[in-house]
C-alpha cells in the first residue's frame, strides 16, 4: 500500500519539476497564471515578523563571524597599509567592508591563498549575506511565483477530492461534518463566487477557488473531473440545478450531493445529474413541527445529525466479529443495514443477520479525538 502511495507522489514531483526547468507554452503559462490568480492556497502559520527579522540578523552576524575567522586564520597573507599587520580587529573590519561593500582596500590579500579563499570563499559569502539583508525585498518579488508553483503542484497531485460549492452556512456545516468523518482538509475543496467567502475558507485551511461554478473553468479549476464527491450548496435553486449539471457534464463517476430549497425542485436536480437532494425548507419545517410536538425527539435529532456532539449516526462496514450475528446483538446501535444497493431497516424480516460487505448504520457515542 505505501509503494501504491508513493508512486504517485514521486510522479507527481518529477511532473511539477519538469514544468519548471522546461520551457512551457503560451497557454499552459496562461492557464497557471490564472489559476493563481483565483485559487486560493490555505495560508500556512509562519513565524512573527520581528521574529523572522532577528532570524535573518543572527544569519547575517553568523556569516560576518565565518568571514572574520576565515580572513584572521590567514592574517599573514593580508597587508594593512597604516601598520602591515592584521590582527583580528582587522579582520573583522574587513570581513564586514567586503561584505557589504566592495571594500575600501586599506586592507587587501596579497598572498596567493589569501587571494584564492577571497575568490572561492568570501565572494560567496558576500552574496549571501547580501541575499540575507535583501531578503524581504526577494520575498516579496518571489510571491507571485511561488504561488503559481504551489498551485501547479496541489493541481498535479489533486485526486478523488471532495468539491463544495458554496462557503455559506450548509457549505460551512458540510465541511465541519466530512472534516469530522476523518477526510482530511487537504482533499477539500472550497468553490465560491464571493472572494470573502473563498478567503473565509482559505483562512480555515481549505483550498478556494474564486468564481461562477456554473462555468466549466471555474469547475476546471478545482478540478471537478477528478473529485470523488461534489457537494452543491448555493443558496438559490436554479444556480444548483446550472452547477449540478455542468459538474456532471465534466465528471460521470463523481457522487452529487446537491442542496434544494423547495421539494419542487427535487426532480429538476435529479435530471440534472444529483445522486441526492436534501431539501432544506421541508427539514427545517419537519424538525419545527417534531420540536412543536416533543422538544425531547427534536434535541436527539439535533444531537444525531451533529458530529461528535453527544450521540453519532454513522455509516461503516461490518466488522468481523459483527459477520453472522443478529444486528440487534451488536455493541451500538444498529438501525438499518446498506446490502449492495438495498437499504434494510431494522425491522425488516429479511434482516436476520449480518453479513460480510454489509454496510451498517449505528447510532454510536461521539468519540473526541485531537487533531493535532
Amino acid at each position: 500500500m505505501r509503494e501504491h502511495e508513493r508512486q504517485p507522489a514521486t510522479t507527481s514531483r518529477l511532473s511539477l519539476f519538469k514544468s519548471l526547468w522546461h520551457r512551457r507554452t503560451r497557454l499552459e503559462a496562461r492557464d497557471d497564471a490564472e489559476a493563481g490568480r483565483s485559487i486560493t492556497m490555505p495560508v500556512h502559520s509562519g513565524l512573527p515578523p520581528l521574529q523572522q527579522v532577528l532570524r535573518r540578523l543572527a544569519l547575517a552576524l553568523l556569516v560576518l563571524f565565518v568571514t572574520t575567522l576565515i580572513v584572521y586564520a590567514d592574517h599573514d597573507g593580508y597587508n594593512d597599509n597604516s601598520d602591515g599587520q592584521v590582527d583580528f580587529l582587522d579582520a573583522a573590519y574587513y570581513a564586514t567592508v567586503t561584505l557589504s561593500t566592495t571594500g575600501y582596500g586599506d586592507i587587501t590579500p596579497v598572498g596567493d591563498a589569501a587571494r584564492l579563499i577571497n575568490i572561492l570563499v568570501i565572494t560567496p559569502l558576500r552574496v549571501l549575506f547580501l541575499i540575507i539583508l535583501v531578503g524581504t525585498t526577494l520575498e516579496v518579488l518571489t510571491e507571485r511565483t511561488r504561488q503559481q508553483v504551489r498551485v501547479h503542484r496541489w493541481r498535479t497531485r489533486t485526486r478523488d477530492h471532495v468539491v463544495v460549492v458554496g462557503y455559506g452556512t450548509k457549505g460551512r456545516h458540510a465541511v465541519e461534518t466530512l472534516v469530522g468523518q476523518g477526510i482530511p482538509k487537504e482533499r477539500i475543496v472550497v468553490v465560491d463566487a464571493q472572494r470573502k467567502a473563498a478567503h473565509a475558507a482559505g483562512d480555515d485551511g481549505l483550498v478556494s477557488v474564486t468564481g461562477d461554478a456554473t462555468r466549466q473553468e471555474t469547475l476546471l479549476k478545482a478540478e471537478v473531473p477528478h473529485a470523488a464527491r461534489v457537494i452543491v450548496a448555493p443558496q438559490r435553486d436554479e444556480t444548483a440545478a446550472l452547477v449540478t449539471l455542468t459538474a456532471r457534464q465534466l465528471n460521470r463517476r463523481a457522487t452529487i450531493v446537491t442542496a434544494a430549497r423547495e421539494d419542487e425542485n427535487v426532480p429538476l436536480l435529479k435530471q440534472s445529474g444529483a445522486d441526492t437532494v436534501v431539501t432544506s425548507s421541508s427539514s427545517a419545517g419537519r424538525l419545527l413541527g417534531v420540536s412543536m410536538v416533543s422538544p425531547a425527539v427534536a434535541r436527539t435529532l439535533e444531537d444525531l445529525m451533529t458530529l461528535g456532539s453527544g450521540l453519532d449516526l454513522i455509516e461503516r462496514p461490518v466488522s468481523q466479529d459483527e459477520a453472522g450475528k443478529n444486528p440487534r446483538a451488536c455493541k451500538n446501535l444498529i438501525v438499518a443495514v446498506l446490502r449492495g444497493k438495498e437499504l434494510l431497516d431494522y425491522a425488516d424480516p429479511r434482516l436476520t443477520e449480518l453479513r460480510q460487505g454489509d454496510r451498517v448504520i449505528t447510532v454510536s457515542r461521539a468519540v473526541v479525538t485531537e487533531q493535532t
